[in-house]
């Protein structure tokens, strides 16, 4: 059960035309900065991912997919570290090395690993699945007002009864919402400004004029997240549930679980958007299921290992019950698995079988690579 190889596929794999934003609006969605350039400079799309083929001595393989825009030097530190080791000595819920941006990748592959090792989904690992299927939400970036309606429609014939949208103080968000109302009537709206909306007056203009509307699911981070009592006001004007977005890749911005819990302390929320690994989510949904909140998982538009570990995820936790953002198949040209995961909208399944349930084309993880690494 030794970890014996290890390879690293790193990939780039572009969005389909026009899935992003409008084709007029040049807005970059990666939030952090990258090498010299600040945060909301790069297209998330421009940006890299890493796929790791885990090997044991047996022959048994688990797969992992990091977040956007790794560090190589920690990539192969943290290969170091597991290359040689004994599987069953590992403690899945914290793995030899510090928390980074890079930890919820390897620690994909090494769940999926131990989990086909002993016969067992991940899912069995959190515990067993509640649910089979998880509710999942549309998306879309950046949209001119003309654009909503045809694209809204779309998605409510394939099933989808919600749509999330990335927002900043230029968009005309409410007449978004007036033009959904129109197209699809039953179709429910999650506005994420990204903490972009700046200060609770502006966010207040926009709710109370979406107020009248009445589709609006949520906002998400509406202005800064340091901004803890601006949200509790914000949740005593509305009716409008105000969620909090809880992103520990963001570990430059210092994202951490104790944010939930402060957030809860302080009654500044209604829900909350979860994004990390498959312990942490676990952490995280306890402490949303005892406070009586829901919450989804967050995604950064990902590739499909990482979105069948998010599946995985959802289906374990009590908490997860609102459309999660598993959507990059969606958006990008592909997701580089060989079988896709099956979506019935507004749900995707469980994947069945050992691990994740999930295994890369390798034919598309040639077409879209760039690097190739191993380590033995």
């Amino acid at each position: 059960m030794k970890i014996s190889n290890i390879t690293c596929y790193e990939v780039m794999v572009p969005a389909r035309p026009g899935m992003i934003n409008s084709a007029s609006l040049n807005k970059p969605l990666h939030k952090l900065p990258v090498g010299s350039k600040a945060g909301w400079s790069v297209q998330f799309d421009r940006l890299p991912k890493l796929i790791i083929r885990m090997e044991l001595s047996t022959g048994i393989v688990g797969w992992g997919e990091l977040y956007r825009n790794h560090d190589w030097r920690i990539v192969e530190d943290m290969i170091g570290v597991l290359l040689g080791k004994n599987l069953n000595a590992l403690i899945l819920q914290k793995l030899p090395f510090n928390f980074c941006r890079e930890y919820d990748g390897f620690e994909c592959a090494v769940w999926d690993a131990y989990a086909k090792a002993h016969n067992m989904r991940v899912a069995d690992l959190l515990g067993g699945p509640l649910r089979e299927k998880v509710k999942v939400g549309a998306w879309s970036g950046h949209r001119l007002v003309e654009e909503i309606g045809e694209m809204v429609s779309r998605f409510a014939a394939q099933g989808y009864d919600c749509i999330k949208f990335k927002c900043d103080l230029e968009d005309d968000v409410v007449k978004w919402c007036e033009v959904i109302a129109d197209a699809a009537p039953s179709m429910k709206v999650i506005l994420d400004p990204n903490e972009r909306w700046d200060h609770a007056f502006e966010a207040r203009k926009r709710i109370r004029a979406l107020n009248k509307i009445g589709n609006l699911l949520c906002v998400e981070e509406p202005v800064p997240r340091w901004q803890l009592n601006e949200y509790a006001s914000l949740r005593a004007f509305s009716p409008v549930p105000i969620v909090l977005h809880v992103s520990l890749p963001y570990v430059l911005h210092g994202q951490r679980i104790k944010d939930a819990i402060q957030a809860i302390r302080l009654s500044a929320v209604d829900a909350f958007n979860f994004n990390c690994g498959l312990a942490d989510f676990q952490q995280l949904d306890h402490i949303a299921s005892a406070a009586g909140m829901p919450c989804w998982h967050g995604s950064e538009i990902d590739l499909g290992i990482l979105e069948a570990m998010y599946v995985h995820s959802s289906a374990a936790a009590a908490s997860c019950t609102w459309p999660g953002d598993i959507f990059g198949r969606m958006i990008r040209e592909h997701d580089l698995l060989k079988v896709p995961l099956q979506f019935e909208p507004p749900y995707v399944r469980l994947p069945e079988g050992p691990g994740l349930g999930v295994e890369p084309d390798e034919y598309a993880l040639k077409h879209y690579q760039i690097t190739q690494k191993e380590f033995h």
